[in-house]
């Protein structure tokens, strides 16, 4: 591979540098900035509607279709209020209620955000409290996990 090629590689980013931030729609200030240890179910699918053409069997045409996102599953993670758990109680009693979510990579120094990835209106699907212990006396989340109606992906810079 030539030198000039080497030097256009844009690293990865370590998958371990990240914040998760979560604004209700009836809120100005962020519902929570937790930081948790895993993240999983960032995707987007796309429904493809095969068409043949009568007469032509050689061709299919492929039709986009609606796009699906993944189910957000944040474990192991730690805050300091139960503003998760309200977020939770208050969405059960007005299903309307919804909250955007940004999970931002940061880059290796982890003070620079390499990437955001923006979740729109969002609605919490299942918190889990973790194993209950005397010694820690901070509040944890074990698990939670949240829908989105939309998820782009968003660059720095």
């Amino acid at each position: 591979m030539a030198r000039a090629a080497l030097e256009s590689v844009i690293h990865p980013f370590t998958a371990f540098n990240f914040v998760v931030e979560i604004v209700r729609d009836d809120a100005a200030t962020p519902l929570v900035s937790a930081a948790f240890a895993e993240c999983d179910g960032l995707e987007m699918t796309q429904d493809i509607r095969t068409v043949r053409e009568g007469g032509n069997n050689a061709t299919q045409i492929r039709l986009a279709g609606p796009a699906a996102f993944g189910q957000i599953t944040l474990r192991r993670g730690m805050t300091g209020n139960f503003d998760l758990w309200a977020w939770f109680s208050d969405s059960l009693r007005d299903p309307s209620l919804r909250a955007d979510a940004s999970v931002v990579i940061l880059a290796a120094d982890r003070q620079r955000e390499y990437a955001r990835f923006l979740l729109g209106r969002c609605l919490p699907l299942r918190l889990k409290a973790p194993t209950l212990n005397a010694r820690d006396g901070i509040v944890a989340v074990e698990e939670l996990q949240i829908l989105c109606e939309t998820l782009t992906l968003q660059r720095s810079d």
